[in-house]
């Protein structure tokens, strides 16, 4: 749905030269034109608009003097810097245009008539007089000649295999009698063909056809060459065929034009010779004849060239050039160029440029030369949320089809509404006007302008017809109000371009932009024209008209800011203030205040708003997206501008959709740069070569066409949830509802937008849905998951916690809001949805829900919109679980509802009708009790049967210890009762069969049975409490004593001895056991206060001073050892290292090397060279681990061998280190406290010795740390064996390796350094 946009035109001559030019070529590393004429040659360029050189072929009489000379063939041929000239005489000239040498390759007697070049310039077909073929190289050597004019059909010749006959063949429409139909001899060929040879190469230059008139008939066929002249082909007899011949670049087919007896039309050869499809032109017969068809390079666009047929009485014939273009198997007339009819303006020759794809050449007979850059776009209109219009106009030649998106999606070639003219379109232009985008103005090839406007006209208009194709559709129509002729003055008044004007556009009611053509090929002119009703004569009046000196190659405008910009061939943007007194222009300027220029020219252009900031947005016709001077995008195929978002689809198949508020140029970069996620809002996958048509405003369409012609329309998810967004706040729920639910948008999102607003307006809600269905979905679909911040997230969104309810889940809070809204609306009509908010709360409130399902069925008639009883329950059914259901009514305690929900359930009668039997016997707290006994609720049941007096407090205890219901049967009685009494003696027992003696104590000590308490305390090692009851028993003082003793040996065996040595003192009265204990123990302080404190001080030279000097020779010995075993343990675990590093490179130079697998190797290389000698260990613990807990830590214990050459010996020795660092640290306290005992007695030597040893120790460690644990080793400990970097040889040897690497996690902690304690004043500044 695309149409040619003119982007510009160069118009340049006429220049003084001798005769008239007869055909030309291109010159692209120079960008000039090679012409030639009946003298010679002549090189045009655009840049001066004029001749460049000038070479007579009349000289060496190459071409005879009086003008009679024909040149059949010219070609430039950048590889030789000459160009190659072939004359009808016969002459091959190669021409040097730097030194105007002139060579004579070749010369072919009987003349030539046809002179073509392959694409690749490495052949030359010559066709002669004598209708023979000559195939040379560009060398010009012959390689082979082969007559023209074969018998044979070729190498491809169709082989019949004799299945059937031609009459026995189905033949459609026609009938049977079309197998008895002779075929009709072929007519020759009309009088208007100049009965010569065309000839056409294959884009790849493999084939060439060659369009000849045969002799035996006159008529004219097709035969296919290849590039040795091997006929591959020849056309099937096809009556009127014409001279014109090209083949599609593409290789696909190869086009003609055949005159039929009722219509005119172009027909298209397949390379084996048989028909494959055709188009009609809109001539009537015997009006106009092809001249030439051309193809342009990217085969999208085929050129027709015609001109009328001369009749008697005019010798003045139009010419005409059409584009036409194929979209869905329909064929469009895109543009139509009328030459007219003047000497001057005929036209000489006709060609596509070779690099550009949409430049087009023309050469007029009068030394005109024209030059058209054409370029896709989409003229669609700019519709808002307010007047929401998604008209897109396709220009099909004297038709416009429009089709509105906004009522239906028509694909294409039919339409909604179609207009008739008179003459071929060539422009349209929607009113800018987003209010008034529905009118728009056609520009046809005459120049006049038909202003079309929406609505206001009862009369039928003659011009439009609805539908297309087929298709109709009822949508209010615009009619035609006004036809206005442009006549723009032109100042050199010799121009014969038949597009004067270019660039189209409506700005506002009566107020329009062109642009043209300035006295200078590379300057424009911006023409301001308008439009009334009162408009002399029908013209547009031009205003104004501003000069530019540069070429103006697009225009934007912004209906909001009433912006237009220009764009200039180098780039250049251009403000032009068109409603000023005075049009003026100047750059256009970044917010930086620096002049905007594209990189590259754009051939689409767009104004918005990106960050408070009018920008404007390119793209070229290499894909690369700008925003003012700054690529964005490298990828983008198409892109389209609507309210806050752009859009734009990708190579990666792809399309995009970002938000232009609050953003800037570096966020939108890094968005289209990056490889957004799958669950990004903004991104979504589409087909391939899809490019976007229009977005139809108010709505969540995107319309996008797929490369073949066909439309696919997707709902973007970004669009969709912006337009919901806006619904919700415009409280628009049943909008918003119905496109949540057709496009699968999870509901929560109607509250976790605005749940303040949502509770406000809940009755809102509920009556614009008003469908107990789609509430009950809504419910359904409820989760406490906020999908603002996790699937639908969004930097516009409105999203408010509300603090008041913060504390209350939010299934719960809407539930209750609804069920309050509906209540109050109407409790009938939604009663299955009050049922639902029940059923769906974080915790279902079965039992109120079959409680309003009871009060229904009682009620005596019920109301004309509610539901009865029976369908409530069947609903509620349909929610819960049956069997779950019938248990919540169970306990309830009201047996006419338990019978209501069992009647509706699978379960039989015989089951629970004697059940149900008995409880209603029982008395009502038993009830109640055995009901929930049965429904496994035992705190009810507990609470039920405590009411039932003291004959079944037995069945009560009995309960409690069966669920360990301590805790809630102790709430139940008093706390002087005997049977709180004897609830918390079993609380007691069980306590202590959990060897939770201190609780079991306590909880004796509460009962007072104290003598259980204190064997409770005594078994939990709490001596203090052991005391107290103790005392609460009436020990004696030598029971006490005896007790004491006791609870010392126990504490001494926990390494008690600070609290053991207080209970003898205190308790026992032996201070002298307590001395020798607090000595054992080293608690040196201690011992000293209590020799002192009894005037003791014999005890010092008997005991203490001696316990003290054997501590300081224990503490040496150990220091030594330590240090002797970490120094030991640090060489080995580098020996292993160095081995293991060994082994991993010797493993990676044979198998791996530069593999992704090589740190995995490394870490686990000591494992992988001695795996199979140690399958036998590893399997021993297995089997160990699966006899006891004590094997089991036996094994644990084993798994880090220090053993060398053991599997694991590195994690093993570095788990001694470890253990070694914590040691000695460890001691620190001590050794301080020591050292204090010996200064004190004046042992400075011994304290000296010590510290000085414990210093070295610990420098020792300090130092190899950082050589132990290693940086690589702790970041090598951090990367999982498994993740997104893994690759497949990694990941089969990590569950090769299954054992070791899960050791490796389990002993993560191994790879990290152990924290040293420096802040610890141990050492004594005196013995420094």
């Amino acid at each position: 749905m695309r149409n040619l946009k003119l982007l510009r035109t160069i118009e340049y001559g006429p220049v003084q030269a001798l005769g008239s030019p007869q055909c030309f070529c291109l010159r692209v590393d120079q960008g000039t034109l090679l012409v030639g004429s009946e003298y010679g040659i002549l090189e045009l360029d655009p840049g001066i608009q004029g001749a460049m050189n000038d070479i007579s072929l009349t000289v060496d009489g190459f071409l005879p003097e009086d003008g009679s000379g024909h040149i059949v063939g010219i070609e430039d041929l950048p590889d030789q810097e000459s160009v190659c000239i072939a004359t009808e005489a016969g002459d091959v000239i190669l021409c040097n245009l730097s030194t105007k040498q002139l060579e004579c390759v070749g010369r072919v007697d009987s003349g030539l008539t046809t002179m073509s070049w392959s694409p690749d310039q490495e052949l030359v077909l010559l066709i002669t007089g004598q209708q023979t073929l000559i195939m040379m190289t560009k060398d010009f050597e012959p390689i082979i000649e082969r007559e023209l004019h074969q018998d044979d059909f070729g190498e491809g010749k169709f082989i019949t295999v004799g299945w059937g006959k031609k009459e026995t063949q189905f033949h459609g429409s026609e009938g049977k009698q079309a197998a008895h139909r002779k075929q009709t001899e072929v007519p020759p060929a009309p009088s208007s063909d100049d009965c010569r040879p065309r000839v056409t190469w294959r884009g790849d230059g493999q084939f060439v056809a060659v369009s000849s008139i045969c002799p035996q008939t006159g008529a004219r066929k097709v035969r296919v060459w290849s590039r040795e002249l091997v006929l591959q082909s020849t056309s099937e007899p096809v009556p009127g065929l014409e001279q014109a011949l090209a083949w599609k670049p593409c290789g696909s087919v190869i086009a003609s034009a055949q005159e039929k007896p009722n219509k005119y039309d172009v027909v298209f050869f397949e390379k084996n010779g048989l028909l494959h499809g055709e188009f009609t032109l809109p001539f009537q017969k015997d009006q106009a004849k092809v001249k030439e068809l051309l193809w342009n390079l990217d085969s999208t666009i085929m050129a027709v060239w015609l001109e009328d047929i001369k009749k008697e009485n005019n010798f003045k014939t139009n010419t005409y050039v059409q584009l036409w273009t194929v979209g869905n198997y329909h064929w469009y007339l895109k543009q139509s160029l009328h030459f007219g009819n003047t000497e001057t303006s005929q036209l000489v020759s006709l060609l596509w440029d070779r690099e550009i794809p949409y430049r087009l050449h023309a050469l007029c007979r009068g030394w005109h030369a024209l030059r058209y850059d054409w370029h896709w776009t989409t003229d669609r209109s700019t519709g808002d949320d307010s007047h929401p219009v998604a008209n897109v106009a396709v220009i099909d030649g004297d038709k416009v089809l429009i089709t509105a998106f906004q009522h239906s999606v028509v694909p294409p070639p039919m339409c909604t509404f179609q207009l008739q003219l008179q003459q071929p379109v060539n422009q349209i232009a929607f009113h800018s006007d987003p209010t008034k985008s529905e009118d728009f103005a056609v520009l046809d090839a005459g120049n006049r302008v038909f202003i079309y406007r929406a609505g206001g006209s009862t009369v039928k208009d003659s011009t439009l017809s609805l539908g297309g194709s087929g298709f109709k559709a009822s949508v209010e129509t615009p009619h035609l109000e006004r036809t206005y002729s442009i006549k723009v003055s032109c100042s050199m008044g010799k121009q014969v371009n038949p597009l004067a004007l270019r660039l189209f556009t409506w700005l506002q009611d009566n107020t329009f932009l062109a642009i043209s053509q300035g006295q200078l090929a590379t300057h424009s002119v911006i023409h301001h024209l308008t439009g009334s009703p009162e408009a002399a004569g029908g013209f547009l009046d031009l205003c104004w008209s501003t000069p530019v000196d540069e070429v103006v190659i697009s225009l934007c405008y912004n209906p909001k800011t009433r912006a237009v910009a220009l764009q200039l061939t180098d780039g250049q943007i251009l403000k032009y203030f068109w409603e000023a007194p005075t049009p003026s222009l100047e750059p256009w300027r970044s917010r930086s205040g620096s002049a905007v220029r594209f990189p590259s020219p754009c051939v689409q252009t767009a104004l918005a708003m990106i960050g408070g900031d009018e920008v404007i947005l390119g793209l070229t016709d290499r894909c690369r997206c700008f925003i003012n001077d700054v690529e964005v995008a490298s990828n983008v195929t198409s892109f389209i501008r609507y309210d806050e978002f752009l859009l734009v689809t990708t190579h990666s198949h792809t399309c995009q959709c970002v938000s232009l508020r609050d953003t800037s140029l570096k966020d939108l970069q890094a968005c289209f740069g990056s490889s957004s996620s799958s669950n990004n809002e903004t991104l979504r996958k589409v087909e391939r070569g899809s490019r976007i048509v229009t977005v139809v405003p108010q709505d969540t369409k995107l319309i996008l066409q797929m490369p073949r012609g066909n439309l696919e329309t997707v709902h973007h998810r970004a669009l969709v949830l912006a337009q919901i967004r806006k619904w919700l706040d415009r409280l628009m729920f049943k909008e918003a509802f119905d496109c949540m639910r057709k496009l699968r948008i999870n509901l929560n999102l109607l509250y976790d937008h605005n749940p303040k607003v949502f509770l406000e307006n809940v009755e809102t809600f509920i009556k614009q849905i008003d469908s107990v269905n789609d509430i009950n979905l809504f419910f359904t679909e409820l989760k406490e998951e906020d999908f603002t911040k996790t699937m639908y997230q969004s930097t516009v969104s409105s999203n408010i916690q509300l603090q008041e309810y913060c504390d209350q889940k939010k299934v719960d809070l809407v539930c209750d809001a609804m069920r309050v809204a509906m209540e109050s609306i109407s409790p009938q009509k939604y009663c299955l949805s009050i049922l639902t908010s029940h059923v769906k709360k974080s915790i279902p409130e079965l039992e109120i829900a079959l409680q309003k399902v009871h009060e229904l069925r009682e009620s005596v008639s019920p109301a004309a919109e509610g539901v009865t009883a029976e369908a409530a329950l069947k609903y509620l059914l349909f929610l819960v679980d049956v069997n779950e259901l019938y248990d919540h009514s169970l306990g309830t305690y009201d047996f006419d509802l338990v019978v209501m929900v069992a009647e509706k359930s699978q379960k039989d009668p015989k089951e629970y009708l004697p059940f149900l039997n008995t409880l209603r016997k029982m008395e009502t707290n038993y009830q109640h009790y055995t009901i929930d006994k049965y429904l496994k609720r035992y705190k009810k049941a507990l609470c039920h049967l405590s009411k039932c007096g003291p004959e079944h407090f037995s069945e009560f205890l009995n309960l409690v210890k069966d669920q360990n219901l301590y805790n809630e049967a102790l709430k139940l009685y008093p706390p002087d009762t005997p049977e709180h009494k004897a609830v918390g003696s079993a609380f007691g027992e069980h306590l202590n069969k959990k060897h939770l003696y201190e609780q079991a104590g306590l909880i004796f000590a509460r009962c007072g049975t104290y003598e259980r308490a204190l064997d409770a305390f005594l078994s939990s090692g709490c001596w203090q409490q052991a005391l107290c009851m103790a005392s609460q028993l009436g020990y004696t003082a030598d029971q006490l004593a005896g007790l004491a003793r006791s609870l010392a040996g126990k504490l001494v065996e926990q390494r008690k001895h600070a609290e053991a040595a207080m209970l003898l003192e205190q308790y026992a009265q032996d201070y002298e056991e307590a001395v020798l204990l607090l000595l054992e123990g080293a608690v040196w302080e201690e011992a000293l206060r209590l020799i002192h404190k009894y005037n003791r001080l014999d005890i010092l030279e008997t005991n203490f001073k001696p316990a003290i000097l054997e501590a300081q020779k224990n503490y040496l010995v150990f220091l030594d050892s330590q240090k002797t075993t970490f120094i030991r343990h640090r060489k080995r675990l580098l020996v292993v290292r160095e081995l293991k590093e060994q082994a991993c490179q010797g493993l990676l130079d044979d198998e791996t090397v530069n593999c992704p697998e090589a740190d995995l190797i490394s870490e686990l290389s000591s494992t992988v060279m001695t795996s199979e000698t140690s399958s036998k260990y590893s399997h021993s613990n297995s089997r160990i681990s699966a006899r006891s807990s004590k094997n089991r830590r036996k094994a644990e214990r084993k798994r880090h061998s220090l053993k060398e050459g053991s599997p694991l010996e590195d994690m093993a020795l570095l788990e001694a280190l470890r253990e070694n660092i914590h040691t000695t640290e460890n001691i620190k306290g001590e050794v301080h406290s020591l050292l204090k005992g010996l200064v004190l007695f004046g042992y400075d030597e011994q304290a000296r010795q010590l510290q000085q040893a414990l210093e070295e120790t610990l420098q020792l460690i300090e130092r190899s740390v950082p050589e132990i644990w290693t940086t690589n080793l702790q970041q090598n400990s951090a990367i999982p064996v498994l993740g997104p970097n893994s690759t497949a040889n990694s990941i089969m040897a990590a569950y090769q390796q299954q054992r070791i690497a899960a050791s490796a996690v389990q002993d993560a902690e191994l790879f990290i350094s152990p924290k040293l304690n420096k802040n610890f004043q141990w050492k004594l500044t005196l013995l420094c």
